[in-house]
C-alpha cells in the first residue's frame, strides 16, 4: 500500500494510507498512543524475565522499537514476532523520526529492525530477537506460545476479517496462562468477541484523543 508521511501532535511521525483513508497511529501522537496502549497497559504488566511477544501488524516498527527500549530498561529478554501483510516501503521507513524522538543512541537498532530480512529470526541486540513474518494473519497458523500480544491491525471498519472470534480464538489458544492482549479498539463487538473465546477483558482509559482501550487476559 502507498503511504504518506505525517507529523502527529507529539512531534512523532505516522503514515497515512490514502487507499483506505486511515493512519497507522493517532493524530494526537503516535509515540504517546503506542506507549500507552502496548507498553504501559501491555508489556509492563508481564513480569516474566523472558517474554514472547506477538504483534499483529508490524507497520512502522514503532511498537517493536518501544518494546526493545522498555525491555532493555527493565532487564528483560524479548523474543518478538510480528505478522505483516503490507510491509511499508523502505524509503518511508528511513524517514521515520522515532529514534530521534525516543533515543538517538538506538538509531542503528531501529534501522536494523527495518533492514533485517523477513521470515527469519534476527538478533537486533543480545536481549531482543525479531522475526518479521510476511503473511496474511487470517490464514497464518500460529505455532508458538506467547505472553504478550499487541493487536494493532487497521480498524474493524477497514479490516473486519482481522477482528473476528475465529481470529481471536486462534490467538487465545497460543497464549500462555496469564498472557495479555492489548488493542486500541474498544468497540463492543471486539470486546464481546474476546470474551467469547475465553479472555477476561477490561476497559482502560485511552491515550489523548481516545476514551477507552481494551486489555484482555488469559486466566
Amino acid at each position: 500500500m502507498k503511504t504518506e508521511l505525517l507529523i502527529t501532535e507529539d512531534g512523532s511521525h505516522t503514515l497515512f494510507v490514502p487507499e483506505i483513508d486511515e493512519c497507522y497511529h493517532s493524530s494526537h501522537g503516535a509515540i504517546q498512543e503506542s506507549r500507552h496502549i502496548f507498553i504501559e497497559a501491555g508489556l509492563k504488566m508481564c513480569f516474566k524475565n523472558e517474554i514472547n511477544i506477538l504483534e499483529i501488524g508490524f507497520g512502522t516498527g514503532l511498537n517493536a522499537f518501544l518494546a526493545l527500549i522498555e525491555g532493555e530498561k527493565a532487564g528483560k529478554k524479548i523474543k518478538y514476532t510480528a505478522l505483516e501483510k503490507f510491509p511499508v516501503e523502505m524509503e518511508k521507513m528511513a524517514a521515520l523520526n522515532f529514534a530521534d524522538q525516543l533515543d538517538k543512541n538506538k538509531t542503528m537498532l531501529f534501522k536494523l529492525m527495518h533492514q533485517s530480512v523477513w521470515n527469519e529470526e534476527i538478533e537486533i541486540s543480545p536481549e531482543f530477537l525479531l522475526n518479521k513474518i510476511d503473511c496474511d494473519f487470517t490464514s497464518y497458523v500460529i505455532d508458538s506460545q506467547y505472553d504478550v500480544i499487541f493487536f494493532d491491525a487497521f480498524s474493524p471498519e477497514k479490516q473486519a476479517e482481522m477482528w473476528t472470534e475465529e481470529q481471536f480464538l486462534k490467538i487465545y489458544l497460543q497464549c500462555n496462562p496469564g498472557a495479555i492482549l492489548t488493542t486500541y479498539c474498544a468497540k463492543g463487538v471486539v470486546r464481546r468477541a474476546l470474551q467469547h473465546v475465553g479472555f477476561e477483558v477490561e476497559r482502560l482509559a485511552g491515550p489523548p484523543g481516545k476514551r477507552e482501550i481494551l486489555r484482555a487476559t488469559k486466566i
